[in-house]
Formats: C-alpha cells, structure tokens, sequence
C-alpha cells in the first residue's frame, strides 16, 4: 500500500481534524503578518484533501459537497484563512467537475489535481463591474489554436500562490458583458502584476491582493459551457454553502471559547449560577440555527444537483441566497455574546478566550458577495416566485 493510499484510506473527518490541528497552531501568526497560511494549506495537501470531490475515474475520491462543507466547518474552527482558501478551491473543483465533462484537456487537469494536489485560485470580480462577477469587460481573444486574456482583477485571492486560476471574460471581443466564459490558466501561462495590497480587518490570511493578469494558452482550456450556466447551477449556491459552514465553524469556535470560560466560572463558585451562562444558552440556540440553515441548503442542493430545471429556479436561488444572508448575520450576533461572556479576557489578544480575530473574520462574511446586492436580487425574485413555505421542500 502506497503512502497515498495509507492516508485516503483514513476518514475524511480524522484527516481534516490533523490538518485543522496544524492550521490551528499558525492560525494568530497568519492573521498578525497578513500572510498566506502556508501551513495549513500544506497539511490539507499531506492528507490528499484537495481533489476529493473530483470523481474516481480521474483520481478523486467523489465525495459529496455535504463533506466538504464538513471539512470547511473543522478548518473554520482553527484558521479561518486556511478554511477559506480551502473553499474556494474547492468551488473551483466544483465547477470543472461538473461542467466539464468530455473535455479531455479538464479531465486529465483533475487527475493532475489529485496527483499533484495542486490549489486552484479563482478571478471573476474586474476593475468597472463591481462585485457582479456576472459581468465582464475583459475579453478572450482566440487566435487559431491559442487564446489570450488580459484582466484587471481588483481581487484574486491567494492568486500568488495558485498553481492555475480559473477566469471569467467575455466569450469573445463583441460579446455582450454577460455572454461569457470560464477558461483554467497553468501557472506558467500567466504573469500578475500587483496592482492592490490586501492589508484588511480580517481575512487577511487569504492574500487577496489585485492584480493585472496576463494569459495566454491553447484555446482548449475555456470550459465547454458557458459561465451563466455553471454560475447559475454551480458556483453560487456553492459558494454560500461553503462559505456558510466555515463561518459556522468561526462561530463555534468562539462559542466553544466562551463555554470554557463559563464552566472556568462555575468551578471558582460553585452553586452559584456564572456571569454569562444565560447569553451563552442563547448563542448556543443561535449556533444551531446557522447549522440548521447550512445543512437544509446543503440538503435542497444535494436534491437538486443534476436536474438543470431545479438548480435554474427562482426557489433555488432564494433559498441559497437566504442561507448566505442568514448564516453572515447571525455568526456576528453569536460572536459578540461570546466577546461580551469572555469580557476582557475575549478582547484582548493572547489568552485562550481572545476573540478579536474571530469577530474580525466573521466581518467579512456580510462583504463577500454584498449582503445588499443579494438581497436586491432575492427581492426582485420574490415579486414574481412564491415564498416556499413547506417543510418538506
């Protein structure tokens, strides 16, 4: 049995844990010099995490997006840098093991993904279009056999340390912003000129500085179906439920901090009810909420999955917006009980209850993806789409 073998043959649980165990143990120095948290990223590679979801045939081992939402949920509890790097990696893998199938060039990439676990970044959002990753003003030009990009992307998160990027542009010159493509660029195919540093609140360990990238690759390397499609059925409600587990996993690790300063109470006087007990009961109701919220999305997502008419309805899209919408929200409530818990023990930084890194993570949640624009969108959808209101649905 190969070494590779030994550790896949593990559970995907134990292997996240070891991972998140390493994570964890940089996750202060990742935030306090603003950089790539190499480490965990490095453990995730160790324990052959980073291809799972893609199919067997090619390397991987199929895992569903419950389990890898599972893993976000573990990472989430120890470095909130390395968990989102691992997301978004992963909403990446999503979308080439989906909707690429038949192309040979994607489907020998993903077994170079298994084989060399290689990360994979993403670069959708563009210096004039805002956050609306729907829209580009970049084109690809193909020429013969070869295709070029040029892209001013005012983010790629952990763009530096990629070894390919995915890239959204218009289909071809004299597209329309929205008629457009996702084409996978290898390192060596591509230069980025820094244009933007990401010195932010929290976050800061995702690297997301902008850049000007430059590319250029044989044309076969665009995905076969164009991007509205694989946004549409893929990568948003993808990305909300990735994004949602790991910000659970923030918030429970700031809760499991604030319990352990309850019980730390009780035991000084016994008898006597601590400072705090009551608030901590209600961030524990509020914790099982957001799970609760992430796991029903994941669920509807699971039921949908392959049915193009379910992933393209209005119900779809409402539902996986309300679990972004909900889940970012909440986590800031619950966090902030468990600051006001710990008191100064939770605001200052250094003690086994320090909270600050969590509250200032946690605030990137309502950002990504603006809560403001999501809820401009879930509004227009419910003026013409019934609000589902069956439990079973």
């Amino acid at each position: 049995m190969t070494a590779a073998s030994k550790i896949t043959a593990l559970g995907l649980t134990e292997r996240a844990k070891r991972a998140a165990k390493i994570a964890a143990g940089f996750a202060d120095k990742v935030d306090i010099e603003g950089r790539f948290p190499s480490e965990g990223m490095e453990a995730l590679k160790a324990e052959r995490l980073m291809g799972i979801m893609i199919r067997p045939e090619f390397g991987g081992e199929g895992v569903n997006l419950t389990e890898i939402a599972d893993i976000c949920a573990i990472l989430g509890q120890a470095c909130a840098a390395t968990a989102m790097t691992y997301a978004m990696h992963q909403i990446q893998i999503a979308s080439l093991a989906d909707y690429a199938v038949g192309s040979s060039w994607h489907e020998a990439f993903q077994k170079r993904i298994c084989d060399e676990q290689l990360l994979i970044a993403s670069a959708t959002s563009e210096a004039g279009i805002g956050g609306n990753l729907r829209n580009s003003i970049c084109a690809i030009e193909v020429d013969g056999e070869t295709a070029r990009l040029t892209k001013d992307a005012t983010v790629i998160s952990y763009g530096a340390h990629a070894d390919a990027i995915m890239v959204t542009s218009r289909r071809h010159p004299d597209a329309a912003h929205s008629d457009q493509v996702a084409t996978v660029f290898l390192k060596d195919q591509y230069t980025l000129e820094q244009t933007s540093v990401w010195d932010t609140l929290g976050m800061r360990g995702t690297c997301s500085d902008g850049y000007i990238l430059k590319a250029e690759a044989p044309g076969e390397q665009i995905l076969p179906r164009p991007f509205a499609e694989i946004a549409a059925q893929s990568m948003l409600a993808v990305s909300h439920l990735l994004w949602g587990a790991l910000w659970y996993g923030i918030a429970a690790d700031a809760l499991a901090r604030a319990q352990s300063f309850v019980k730390g109470a009780a035991r000084k006087s016994p008898g006597q009810m601590p400072p705090g007990a009551l608030r901590l009961a209600e961030a524990s109701s509020l914790l099982q909420l957001v799970k609760a919220n992430v796991v029903a999305g994941l669920k509807q997502f699971d039921t949908c999955k392959g049915d193009s008419d379910a992933l393209n309805a209005m119900s779809f899209s409402v539902a996986m917006n309300n679990v972004k919408i909900g889940t970012s929200q909440t986590i800031l409530t619950i966090i902030n009980h468990c600051m006001l818990i710990c008191g100064i023990a939770g605001y200052k930084n250094g003690t086994p209850f320090s909270l600050g890194r969590h509250l200032r993570d946690a605030h990137s949640a309502q950002l990504m993806i603006s809560n403001d624009r999501i809820l401009g969108n879930t509004s227009t959808m419910l003026l013409v789409n019934k609000q589902d209101t069956s439990l079973l649905g």
